[in-house]
């Protein structure tokens, strides 16, 4: 008998969730909005050209329409990766950063869906390269999770935030929320991604800094930590003391599941003989440079094109 309740309730919950994602009465009659997101599915840019000029269409444009999750003509054109439709959306006026039920922005939806062409349409008409505030990921945390780097690489050019983190609420807080781009970019194997990071500025002693979540974390780990645990390999930790990361941050556990011997003995080596001037140099400069794109302000100084690539990692110490 209880477990019959138990049932009854169980679906009686589940038909009013399914009940709350059907599109609202006013929006099953916008045949408007659904005729422009039908044109955007089929990416007839012919219709959808002959469409938006009339006036009851281009009202229609921001409407939200579908079963499930209603999307705008805009986000539905960047989830498939339809350009000319969406370049079409924008010229209308679409609004750039609206958002579906799950706080998914076009950008967000077109960076998941590894839509280049329209990544960069959406940044070059102002989309927020950051994604919304109400999403609990973000472009870049997508783009580094994906090791798409072309679209990270983009995103990092348009401003969007290096070291972005998780929003999760308080009491779901855990370790996994001082994660930000760079360690993910390190656990998936993305290492074009985990260097374009640093040369962007993202943080190589990246932790925690946040004291609500650091009152629920007995032992936040650093980058180089989490690296050297989980056997990220010799070139994430090159990389990482290159970009001037604290060799010394680091509690050094060795025993039987540590597993790279071999970025265990350059981390202890680093401790060991200081850093070249030359090294510390680049360091010095790079410290001094605008936090975002670096690599433009480093082509315009004065020096020889060797020491200008020096500066962007480029070119060893052995020059």
């Amino acid at each position: 008998m209880v477990l019959g309740q138990a049932v009854n309730m169980s679906l009686m919950d589940i038909s009013k969730i399914f009940s709350l994602l059907q599109p609202k009465e006013e929006d099953e009659d916008n045949e408007q909005c659904q005729a422009l997101i039908n044109a955007v599915s089929s990416d007839n840019v012919t219709l959808l050209s002959e469409l938006l000029p009339q006036e009851s269409y281009r009202r229609s444009i921001n409407a939200r329409s579908g079963w499930g999750v209603p999307v705008t003509p805009l986000r539905s054109a960047a989830a498939l990766g339809h350009l000319r439709c969406l370049e079409l959306l924008l010229e209308h006026g679409a609004e750039i950063d609206s958002l579906d039920v799950k706080a998914q922005t076009p950008l967000f939806t077109a960076v998941s869906g590894k839509h280049l062409d329209c990544v960069v349409a959406l940044l070059k008409a102002g989309a927020d390269p950051n994604g919304s505030q109400y999403n609990n990921c973000s472009p870049v945390l997508t783009a580094a999770r994906e090791g798409d780097l072309q679209v990270l690489r983009e995103l990092l050019r348009f401003g969007a935030e290096v070291d972005a983190k998780t929003k999760v609420p308080e009491w779901a807080s855990s370790a996994t929320a001082c994660r930000g781009p760079l360690y993910i970019s390190a656990v998936y194997g993305h290492l074009d991604c985990f260097k374009l990071l640093l040369l962007h500025g993202a943080n190589p002693n990246y932790n925690c800094t946040d004291e609500t979540l650091l009152a629920r974390i007995k032992q936040p780990k650093t980058v180089l930590e989490v690296c050297l645990r989980y056997g990220c390999g010799v070139e994430y930790i090159q990389l990482l003391v290159d970009f001037g990361a604290d060799v010394f941050l680091p509690t050094l556990i060795i025993d039987k599941t540590t597993k790279q011997k071999e970025a265990l003995v350059l981390l202890l080596k680093e401790r060991v003989c200081p850093k070249t001037l030359m090294s510390q140099t680049r360091l010095a400069i790079r410290r001094h440079l605008p936090f975002a794109n670096k690599e433009p302000v480093i082509d315009c100084l004065d020096v020889p094109l060797i020491l200008r690539n020096y500066l962007k990692h480029e070119t060893s110490e052995h020059i």
